[in-house]
């Protein structure tokens, strides 16, 4: 095992992976901005080292400062995290050929999957269920007018390289499809310096269902299940729930054996996550993360594995611990992503906290690197918190959801919290009964009902 691994990220994921080591015995090193040196896993690590001022791209996106970082620090490895470089393929190379092990999975997968139509185009390959589609990017309005034509409006238009919903829009007849390949490749070139757009089928009513998997790299592969993600915003995850009220046991294994026998054909290695669109009993392909998702804590709830101690095993070269039928579901879980923001105009709202206490009690799991005087800084995301509770069942986790968000004392900034007390006590919700679409229509109605 790894004598001492460097975090290559911030916040809670950050405290997460500390944690994760400390409790194998690992030393830890955290890498941070100027604008970080009071975090908590800056603190907790046993030794930091600042990498460049506030600015991401200046910080936790200058590979050569982590690099150096992890070289003068004499690190074994390297967990990328979440988001920054986690699913960068030249950064995962370059780890590797500076002679550290890099937490996560091979720069070709990485690769592979990152660009949209390539991983649609091995998804396929591989045997997964795709949405309608363009075979590849579109090359001219012509030919936009023609795929659109040959799916059937609505469809949706994608950039090849994008993700957080930047570069898609949705044409739903043929006098708009000019406007939004407009639209999109403006957004996409400015976003990702890549205007290449690809088309899909809009579905209506779908929900955004994801299998968990690990890998070590030899052949083996297990899936932990579903989370259903469908409560967005802007296609950002607000809430997430393992397992879906969607599925039963048996779409469940189906759809599971699919995706594992898909990555075993490309000996995939450690943590990722193959999302599907999921509507009238049909799964669909749209992406996979190659990397460890915000929202995995739920998938460790229900089935009671620690997938960072994993991976970090996975990266050491050693064969997967489990097999697919030990693994085991327990009970429900379910996570509210708290943000610094206001609940209703979601405005972001960094600042001093003046007054911190964590909800605790059974089945409840609180990911958060908040503490009392500490400030939330304005250069990054604004996830601050992730609420994570488990129960015998889905009513039992509501319940112990409800209580924990009453608990929750976030002073000093406004967070999301009044959001998730107000979404768990809808009667639509409470029934399970949501798509991807709900969750703005919801909040369009509650805004209309408050005269906003």
């Amino acid at each position: 095992m790894f004598e001492k691994v460097l975090i290559a990220n911030r916040g809670e994921i950050a405290l997460r992976i500390h944690r994760a080591c400390r409790e194998m015995g690992i030393h830890t090193v955290a890498v941070h901005s100027t604008a970080d040196a009071d975090a908590m896993h800056v603190r907790l690590a046993d030794e930091s080292v600042c990498i460049g001022p506030p600015a991401s791209k200046d910080s936790y996106l200058n590979v050569a400062a982590i690099i150096t970082a992890a070289t003068i620090t004499d690190a074994d490895a390297i967990h990328p995290g979440v988001g920054f470089l986690s699913e960068n393929a030249d950064f995962a190379e370059m780890v590797e050929e500076h002679g550290f092990a890099f937490v996560g999975p091979s720069p070709d997968h990485i690769r592979s999957m990152g660009d949209k139509i390539e991983a649609k185009r091995l998804a396929i390959e591989l045997g997964l269920p795709v949405v309608p589609g363009s075979d590849g990017a579109i090359t001219s309005d012509a030919e936009a007018r023609q795929t659109a034509e040959g799916i059937g409006y609505p469809v949706l238009v994608k950039a090849a390289a994008g993700g957080g919903g930047k570069g898609m829009k949705v044409a739903e007849a043929p006098e708009e499809l000019q406007e939004t390949l407009d639209i999109c490749r403006r957004e996409a070139l400015a976003n990702f310096g890549n205007d290449a757009l690809y088309m899909e089928k809009y579905l209506g009513q779908p929900r955004h269902i994801e299998i968990q998997v690990l890998g070590d790299g030899h052949g083996n592969v297990v899936h932990f299940g579903e989370r259903d993600c469908s409560l967005q915003r802007r296609h950002q995850k607000i809430l997430e729930e393992a397992p879906s009220p969607a599925l039963d046991a048996a779409s469940r294994d189906t759809i599971g054996k699919r995706v594992t026998d898909a990555l075993k054909k490309i000996n995939y290695r450690s943590a990722g996550t193959i999302e599907f669109l999921y509507e009238d009993g049909e799964f669909y392909f749209i992406e996979m993360n190659t990397r460890l998702q915000v929202e995995h804590p739920i998938s460790e709830m229900i089935c009671d594995i620690d997938l960072v101690r994993e991976q970090l095993k996975i990266a050491t070269e050693s064969p997967l611990s489990l097999t697919q039928d030990q693994i085991t579901y327990n009970g429900h879980a379910i996570e509210c992503r708290i943000n610094a923001e206001n609940p209703v105009t979601f405005a972001p709202n960094p600042g001093r906290i003046n007054e911190y206490h964590a909800p605790g009690g059974l089945g409840v799991r609180v990911d958060s690197a908040l503490y009392s005087g500490y400030t939330v800084p304005p250069h990054y995301d604004s996830l601050v918190s992730k609420l994570i509770v488990h129960g015998a069942n889905r009513n039992e986790c509501l319940l112990r959801l409800r209580r924990s968000l009453e608990e929750y004392v976030i002073e000093g900034i406004e967070t999301t919290v009044p959001l998730h007390q107000k979404l768990i006590a809808d009667p639509q919700f409470l029934d399970g009964n949501y798509d991807i679409h709900w969750l703005e229509a919801w909040m369009a109605g509650n805004a209309n009902e408050n005269g906003g």
